[in-house]
């Protein structure tokens, strides 16, 4: 979707509201498709004496694996996002101004999708307390305890046998 800003630039106070819905359910995220359902945008763009100023909030929910006991789950994610737009940047490139394109527009599915995008996270917990799975047997943490034997370390097996009960002589 493509806005044309060029009539905002000429109203101060004038807003452009704008909603759409993106389907991300075709891209790969950290080998899943976790967009199980569009991520909808709500936003406006607003003329601020002479500055446009974009605001916008992308919600949806995402189906996700546990990174550490490896249960499926779903979260949901919004991301809150505002910027200034600008027809020209005077220093080339800008982390905090989004140029528009020579028509004086803005090509609002290819920023959001980015702006969402960058706001992924890298680590997904079903919960903050969420203890995993052992590494050795393979025990979900969260329901069982661990069923390893633990193995005396070989250096400390003569201290060990100081700690087993002795057998009564016959």
């Amino acid at each position: 979707m493509k806005l044309d800003l060029k009539p905002l630039a000429q109203q101060p106070g004038g807003v452009l509201p704008f909603s759409i819905q993106m389907d991300l359910s075709s891209l790969e995220w950290s080998g899943a498709r976790p967009f199980v359902r569009p991520v909808c945008v709500e936003g406006q763009v607003r003329n601020r004496a002479g500055a446009l100023e974009l605001t916008a909030r992308l919600d949806t929910v995402l189906s996700l694996v546990c990174d550490r006991c490896a249960k499926p789950f779903q979260r949901e994610k919004t991301v809150e996002y505002q910027t200034l737009l600008a027809f020209e940047l005077a220093n080339g490139e800008s982390d905090d101004i989004v140029e528009l394109n020579r028509e004086g527009e803005l090509e609002l599915d290819e920023l959001m999708q980015e702006v969402f995008l960058l706001e992924m996270d890298t680590k997904n917990l079903c919960s903050q307390d969420c203890k995993g799975l052992c590494p050795g047997c393979g025990a979900d943490l969260n329901v069982e305890k661990c069923r390893c034997k633990r193995e005396t370390d070989p250096r400390l097996a003569v201290l060990a046998q100081l700690l087993e009960p002795e057998e009564p002589e016959q």
